[in-house]
């Protein structure tokens, strides 16, 4: 249906911040609600972008043909690449309905060119957005709270969550109002900008700085190990503090880390390994 007129196309175009922030909005509470196997998260960017749709495209028709263009399969990270890609195609699917009312068809903007960008931006956006979301900042939070739950206190349970929460939508946010500005050359910033990378890599060493710290402080390993030469008793574990303080809480975290790089990230098969192999080492009065 390229060939439509004026009419069955709104000439608004531009959307407010108001409108922009409504589609973040919409997307942010509902981004894993309809989750499905035939469409992951899809049917939450159509309800994200239903009230632009219903602005551009007047003819029933022609919505009717939005909304099933963005039902089609579709997955990604929730802030990185849902914040992003809505603001993207925010873009796309505006610059598409003032084409067709210009033009009276669509020009460069073809709903082939929108599938395209969603689907492959989907990958890439979700793997940054893990990264970051998952793999740094939620563990990051957990670790200033740390304190709090091992004495107990809510704040500990709480504060990782409303931290994670509401970080996420601030720059989340941020992602949205940016990527419908720029268009598709935000993402291209946002994946392969040298300011990105710094801001990963960066990210990074302080996730890293704080789970040293908070292994340091609360994972418990030590030798009970204790014997007598001529007279002399000696401690196997103030020997280890003489040369290097928590070198056992340090080894335990390094082999971990170490498995986890070759064997992939079996969390439940490592616990079980490391289990047995304290249970082991105590049973015979290494620890």
């Amino acid at each position: 249906m390229l060939n439509k007129t004026k009419e069955n196309t709104s000439e608004k175009t531009g959307l407010s911040r108001k409108e922009i922030d409504q589609i973040w909005h919409r997307w942010w509470w509902m981004n894993e609600i309809p989750r499905t196997y035939e469409r992951q998260i899809a049917p939450s960017l159509m309800y994200a972008l239903t009230p632009l749709l219903k602005k551009l495209y007047t003819d029933p028709d022609d919505l009717r043909e939005a909304y099933n263009r963005h039902l089609t399969f579709w997955n990604t990270d929730a802030i990185w690449g849902g914040s992003t890609i809505s603001g993207i195609t925010a873009s796309l699917e505006e610059q598409r309905a003032k084409e067709i009312s210009e033009y009276g068809e669509e020009q460069t903007v073809t709903t082939d060119l929108i599938e395209a960008t969603k689907v492959g931006l989907m990958g890439p956006m979700a793997g940054i957005g893990d990264s970051i979301n998952n793999g740094t900042l939620q563990y990051l939070f957990i670790a200033i709270a740390l304190p709090w739950a091992s004495e107990g206190s809510w704040i500990g349970a709480v504060l990782p969550w409303l931290l994670f929460s509401l970080v996420t939508y601030i720059y989340g946010r941020f992602f949205i109002h940016f990527s419908y500005r720029w268009g598709r050359q935000a993402a291209r910033e946002l994946i392969a900008g040298a300011r990105a990378n710094r801001i990963i890599k960066a990210l990074t060493i302080l996730g890293m700085f704080m789970m040293g710290v908070t292994a340091a402080n609360f994972v418990k390993v030590q030798s009970s190990l204790e014997f007598t030469i001529s007279g002399r008793e000696f401690s196997i574990q103030g020997i280890l503090d003489s040369i290097m303080p928590g070198i056992l809480p340090l080894s335990l975290i390094m082999f971990l880390y170490f498995y986890f790089e070759k064997k992939g990230l079996n969390v439940l098969k490592g616990m079980m390994i490391v289990t047995v192999a304290l249970s082991l080492l105590a049973a015979i009065g290494l620890l």
